[in-house]
């Protein structure tokens, strides 16, 4: 069975083909927030690349985040229409996840971390297993001092992986002895993408299209603007302020 990912909870944008022979095509690039414009033909430049017809696509693999709420929603829109057209199954897997995984060579407790904008991250911790990595705190969104309040708690010696453990690494050093994974693993990636779902679909464990959700810890941006400008407007009425 050939596997479409599609990872596009970060600024990057990245499309990977593969099966039981591995990740046969990718392609990947970091262009801001251009996901829309970069999506559809990244699809076609890798299916093309890998001399390999959509029509040949037996289950579509996305990634639900958590991640940045524009990209997130692209990637799902565009997976489910393919998956709907082709009919066939899809497979959705945690961003966090996908930072993991290929850091599970180690003997340290794995702490991913994407950067959330806003001054918060959306971060989970990972133990190394057999083949794999499994998860020992759920994802979740935060400071960085909530972080490391958590990591502290623990009390393992960890690796940091993701954009966010970059950004405030030097908070993170002030507190905790930890390593971090180099900057060309920062973000999730359609390859570890298309490997994990390969593993589930084995099992056929894969979902309809429709039962695909993103997760998002957070409200989109949108809709916090609006109720704060909600609550704003209340207030400036002689509202309860709570």
């Amino acid at each position: 069975m050939l596997i479409l990912g599609i990872e596009t909870a970060t600024e990057q944008v990245s499309v990977a083909i593969g099966g039981h022979e591995g990740v046969l095509g990718m392609f990947e690039v970091c262009r801001g927030r251009r996901h829309a414009e970069t999506l559809t033909p990244a699809i076609q430049f890798v299916c093309q690349q890998a001399d390999i017809e959509l029509a040949e696509i037996g289950l579509v693999a996305v990634d639900v985040g958590p991640g940045l709420f524009t990209g997130m929603r692209v990637g799902l829109a565009a997976g489910k229409a393919l998956a709907q057209a082709l009919r066939v199954p899809m497979i959705g897997m945690s961003s966090l996840d996908l930072l993991a995984f290929p850091v599970r060579h180690t003997s340290r407790t794995i702490a991913a971390v994407i950067d959330a904008r806003k001054g918060e991250l959306f971060y989970a911790c990972y133990k190394p297993v057999p083949g794999g990595v499994q998860r020992v705190l759920e994802p979740r969104c935060g400071r960085v001092d909530d972080l490391i309040a958590d990591l502290m708690a623990r009390g393992d010696d960890t690796i940091c992986v993701g954009d966010g453990a970059l950004r405030y690494a030097d908070e993170i050093k002030n507190d905790l002895n930890c390593e971090f994974a180099e900057q060309f693993s920062s973000r999730p990636s359609a390859g570890p993408l298309v490997q994990l779902a390969h593993a589930r679909a084995l099992r056929e464990d894969w979902v309809n299209p429709w039962e695909i959700h993103p997760l998002y810890l957070r409200l989109p941006d949108a809709q916090i603007n609006w109720s704060s400008r909600v609550q704003g407007n209340t207030d400036a009425t002689g509202g309860t302020v709570r």
